[in-house]
């Protein structure tokens, strides 16, 4: 069953410019000018979502000079697969029982 804490992380990864943003991130590191040129958002916009990515626990920061990369982490979101794989494993092996009507 999930957790709150991994509906959290659901709602953190609806957002469909967060979700651009971890597509990307799978990719490469990135700097926010990178993902300003890749996504078209604005600034100020893209850097409110990389916070609460961050904060979240799915993407890290790497400083280099005056700027600053992000990173995707594998395991936040190797985690969150993990359980939606046994959720639908559990699917799979209750598909026959039938809970009767009253």
């Amino acid at each position: 069953m999930m957790t709150s804490v991994d509906a959290d992380l659901i709602r953190v990864l609806a957002d469909p410019l967060r979700l651009r943003i971890v597509t990307l991130l799978a990719r490469e590191t990135l700097c926010t000018t990178h993902l300003v040129e890749e996504t078209g958002a604005r600034q100020t916009n893209l850097s409110n979502h990389l916070r609460v990515l961050r904060e979240a626990g799915v993407v890290e920061t790497e400083p280099c000079g005056r700027f600053t990369y992000y990173k995707l982490r594998p395991d936040a979101v190797a985690r969150l697969a993990g359980q939606f794989a046994d959720l639908a494993e559990s699917a799979r092996t209750a598909a026959d029982n039938k809970r009767a009507c009253p």
